[in-house]
């Protein structure tokens, strides 16, 4: 079990901006006597906190960064997009949700490809690693499209808003969000974690030496290969 707990870790700036924005959000609730907001800003609030149950079930640590990502990612998808009717408001939400998700999954992606070869990135073909994290987001959203259109055709929704355009707009997002997630793993198999993305990877790979055996920390002075 990791040592580090959700008191004593630090967070980043994402998830307490998340926190104190679903505090007051629950906080102007009960002022209102909005019950149905109290309750939507604790359920989402106790999504937020899946990160670190995760961490605790798998013994894995995650980045801040990436913890912090996630959580904005429950808050604007859920609360800010459903309940602040964000995606009616503003028609760039969806672009910024999807796009953002894709890169956070195809960075999954590349760290579960990771495993597979212990960590060593010098073992792993940097171009065949990248289009697996590619391919994985991809089908992340496509099983999402499929989702959608189950639950406007069996229950009468409308989430796919204006059918077969906005499932295509989708798809297309996120396979630009794709590429960018594919594209950080790549620059670290090629180059090592040194900025934003990349360094997101290799924070992951330092902080869980028990699941990679150390082995990318060991090769970090020897260039990769091609």
């Amino acid at each position: 079990m990791p040592t580090d707990t959700l008191t004593n870790r630090t967070h980043s700036v994402f998830t307490w901006v998340s926190w104190a924005l679903l505090a007051g959000a629950a906080a102007f609730g009960v002022f209102t006597g909005n019950w149905n907001m109290v309750f939507l800003a604790g359920v989402v609030t106790a999504l937020t906190l899946m990160p670190f149950i995760f961490e605790s079930w798998t013994d894995l640590r995650l980045p801040k960064s990436f913890i912090g990502a996630i959580t904005l990612f429950i808050v604007g998808t859920i609360f800010l997009g459903e309940v602040g009717d964000f995606y009616e408001r503003f028609w760039w939400w969806d672009v910024v949700m999807h796009t953002g998700s894709a890169i956070g999954f195809a960075m999954i992606g590349t760290v579960i490809m990771l495993i597979f070869v212990r960590g060593d990135r010098l073992t792993a073909p940097p171009l065949l690693l990248a289009v697996m994290a590619f391919s994985f987001a991809v089908s992340i959203g496509a099983l999402w499209e499929i989702f959608e259109f189950g639950m406007d055709v069996l229950f009468g929704m409308n989430m796919q808003k204006s059918g077969l355009v906005d499932t295509m707009f989708d798809l297309i997002v996120d396979s630009i969000g794709a590429l960018i997630g594919a594209g950080a793993g790549y620059w670290y198999l090629k180059r090592g974690g040194t900025r934003f993305l990349p360094l997101t990877i290799e924070k992951f790979v330092r902080d869980n030496p028990h699941v990679f055996d150390g082995q990318d920390t060991e090769a970090e002075a020897r260039p990769a290969k091609s």
